[in-house]
C-alpha cells in the first residue's frame, strides 16, 4: 500500500520511510506480555506506560511475551533512531540498533493502535487491535525540534511533560526551552539568588500588539519559576521518550530581568531597571567587564549541572550596541582588542562564552543574524532569511536552519478574521510549514550535510495558556514533524489524508488545534511584509523599536 494514499489504520505521522500492510490483524489484551532482550526494558517500561496504562493492558513481561523488543547491532544502518516494525497476526516484533530508535518504535505502536487507546477512557473490551504490516523508518536528519519560550509565559513543569509527550509522539527529539529574557528568568542559579528573586516577577505585561495609540498593559503580575529538581526531572523525563532538553540562556542582549537582579552587569552600574513589562527588543545589555564573564561562566556551569544536553543555547542575536557605543569602559576594551568599533564586541564576547563551554565538553549554540557572525566551534540557528542557513554552512558551521515565515507558529495559521490574537505579520499556513526544506536539494551535497535539521518556534507574547500554545502549535508542528522525518519526498495531498486521520489521536489526547478547513489547507503563499524583520527574540516584532532602531521597518 503506497505511503502517500494509506488507510485510514495505516495513516501514520510522520510517513515512515517504508511501510507495507500484511493483511490480517494482531489483538492485544490483558493477557498479552511483553518480552524485552537485554537493553530494551527502557523501551517496554515506555510501551507500558504509554501504551499499557492508557489502553488499560498490564504488557507484563515474560520470557515467552509474543510482543518482543530488542537491540540488534546487525542493523546499524538504521542509524541512532531508526528502527523495523513487524505486527503479524500471533506476535509483534520491535528492533533496532539502538535504545533511541526502539522509543522511536514504541510511538508507532501507538499510532497503530485506535485513536481511543490513547485516551486513556473506555477501556471495557479488554482488547485492541493492530494492523499487521512492516515497516522500515529512518529520520532523514537528526535535529527535529520545536522551541517552547516559557521566559515571556511562565508555564508549569507538569506542561513541559506534556508538550514532552506531544513532541515524542511525533518524533521530534528536541525540545529547546527559552529559559530567559527581557521579561523573566526562570532557572535558579545558587550563586545569583536574585535572579530568581527579583527577575522572575514582572509588575505587568503588554496587552496585544502596539497600535497608533501606543502600548497598553495589563495590572497583572506575571512570575514563575522551575526548581532544578523539577528541570532535572523534565530531563529525566524527556530522556526515557527519546526527547533532548536543551536550554537557553540569553547572552549579551535579552538580559533585562538579569540587569533588573544585578544592575553591576550593566554597562550603567548604578542604574535601576526594572524586569521588562513591553515586548520586542530592549537596549539593554551586558557590559563587557570581568565581573560579567564571571556571571557567564557561573551561571552555565550551574546549567550544565543541570542539562546534560551537548548543546547549550546562549542566545546571541539581536543586541544592540548603543550602550557599547557609549560606554568609555566598552570603547576602551574594543581598543585593547584591536577591535574596528564597539559593536565588534559581539562577536568577541560570544567567541569567548563559547570557548569557555567548548572547554567543558558542550557545544555552543547561538542564534545568527546573517550566518556569518559566530565563530567556528559554534553550531547556529539560522531564523532571518532562507539564505542564511546556506551562508552558515558554506563557512563550516553545522546549521539547524529555522527560518522565521515557515517555521514561527506565534504567527496566525490563516487569513481568517476569527483567528485568535497572534504575531502580527501575514499568516505561517500549514501548507508553507510542511514545503519547508531546510537543506534543498539543488544545495551542493557538502552544505546539505552541515544542515541538521530545523525546528518549530513558538514565543509566547501572544501565547499565554497551554491551551493557546496547542492552539498556534497544531497541525502545523504535526507538518513540521512529517516533513523533517520524511525529507524531502513533498506530498501535500498525502499528508493531509493522514493528518485528517492524525486529527483523532489529537482528540483523544485533548489537543485543541486549528481546524482543517478551506483556510486553513489554501496552499496560497503569503508574502512576508518585512524582508528583513526585527525584534523579539529571533523573531520579528510588532511596534517600533526602542530609540536606536525606531526608524527600521517591521513586521
Amino acid at each position: 500500500m503506497p505511503a502517500s494514499r494509506p488507510a485510514p489504520a495505516l495513516s501514520l505521522l510522520p510517513r515512515p520511510s517504508k511501510v507495507s500492510s500484511l493483511g490480517g490483524r494482531l489483538t492485544l489484551d490483558r493477557e498479552t506480555t511483553v518480552r524485552a532482550l537485554p537493553g530494551a526494558e527502557p523501551a517496554a517500561d515506555l510501551l507500558r506506560s504509554l501504551v499499557g496504562r492508557a489502553a488499560g493492558l498490564p504488557l507484563a513481561a515474560a520470557p515467552d511475551g509474543r510482543v518482543v523488543l530488542a537491540l540488534d547491532d546487525r542493523l546499524g544502518g538504521l542509524g541512532e533512531e531508526g528502527y523495523g516494525l513487524t505486527v503479524a497476526p500471533q506476535a509483534l516484533q520491535l528492533r533496532a540498533a539502538h535504545l533511541t530508535g526502539l522509543l522511536r518504535g514504541v510511538q508507532t505502536i501507538r499510532q497503530l493502535l485506535p485513536a481511543e487507546a490513547l485516551s486513556g477512557g473506555s477501556t471495557a473490551t479488554g482488547s485492541w487491535e493492530l494492523p499487521c504490516v512492516e515497516i522500515t523508518d529512518v529520520p532523514d536528519r537528526p535535529w527535529r525540534g520545536a522551541m517552547l519560550d516559557v521566559a515571556r509565559r511562565f508555564q508549569p513543569i507538569g506542561y513541559l511533560r506534556r508538550y514532552v509527550d506531544l513532541l515524542a509522539l511525533h518524533k521530534l527529539n528536541v525540545l529547546h526551552l527559552h529559559l530567559t529574557d527581557d521579561q523573566g528568568w526562570r532557572m535558579p542559579v545558587d550563586a545569583y539568588p536574585r535572579l530568581i528573586s527579583v527577575g522572575s516577577r514582572r509588575a505587568r505585561s503588554q496587552k496585544g500588539p502596539t497600535g497608533p495609540d501606543g502600548a497598553h498593559f495589563d495590572a497583572v503580575p506575571h512570575e514563575g519559576h522551575y526548581t532544578k529538581a523539577e528541570l532535572r526531572g523534565l530531563v529525566r523525563y524527556a530522556a526515557e521518550r527519546g526527547v533532548t532538553v536543551v536550554p537557553e540562556i540569553e547572552m549579551p542582549g535579552h538580559v533585562r530581568a538579569a540587569l533588573a537582579a544585578y544592575p553591576e552587569l550593566g554597562n550603567h552600574p548604578g542604574r535601576e531597571l526594572d524586569v521588562w513589562t513591553r515586548w520586542g527588543v530592549c537596549d539593554t545589555i551586558l557590559g563587557v567587564h570581568e565581573g560579567v564573564f564571571d556571571f557567564c561562566r557561573a551561571v552555565l556551569e550551574e546549567v550544565m549541572d543541570v542539562f546534560p544536553s551537548p548543546y547549550i543555547h546562549i542566545g546571541g542575536e539581536e543586541c544592540p550596541t548603543t550602550e557599547w557605543e557609549e560606554s568609555p569602559a566598552a570603547r576602551e576594551r574594543a581598543a585593547a582588542l584591536g577591535l574596528a568599533d564597539p559593536a565588534a564586541l559581539h562577536g568577541w564576547f560570544m567567541g569567548r562564552v563559547g570557548a569557555f563551554l567548548a572547554e567543558r565538553g558542550r557545544i555552543p549554540l547561538g542564534w545568527v543574524e546573517n550566518g556569518a557572525e559566530l565563530p567556528p566551534e559554534f553550531t547556529v540557528m539560522t531564523w532571518r532569511d532562507s539564505s542564511h542557513a546556506r551562508a552558515a554552512a558554506r563557512r563550516g558551521h553545522q546549521v539547524i536552519a529555522a527560518h522565521h515565515r515557515a517555521t514561527y507558529l506565534d504567527y496566525a495559521q490563516s487569513g481568517d478574521p476569527a483567528e485568535p490574537v497572534a504575531q502580527p505579520g501575514a499568516p505561517v499556513s500549514l501548507h508553507t510549514v510542511h514545503g519547508y526544506e531546510p537543506a534543498p536539494h539543488d544545495w551542493p551535497e557538502a552544505d546539505r550535510a552541515r544542515v541538521l535539521g530545523t525546528q518549530a518556534q513558538v514565543w509566547t507574547e501572544y501565547a499565554r495558556t497551554p491551551e493557546e500554545i496547542e492552539y498556534l502549535s497544531y497541525p502545523r508542528l504535526c507538518a513540521l514533524a512529517d516533513r523533517s522525518w520524511s525529507g524531502g519526498r513533498d506530498d501535500w495531498p498525502g499528508f493531509v489524508e493522514r493528518l485528517r486521520h492524525h486529527t483523532a489521536r489529537l482528540d483523544a489526547l485533548g489537543v485543541p488545534y486549528r481546524p482543517l478547513d478551506a483556510r486553513s489547507l489554501a496552499t496560497a503563499t503569503y508574502a512576508s511584509p518585512s524582508p528583513a524583520p526585527s525584534g523579539g527574540t529571533a523573531r520579528p516584532h510588532s511596534s517600533p523599536l526602542p530609540h536606536h532602531r525606531s526608524g527600521e521597518e517591521h513586521s
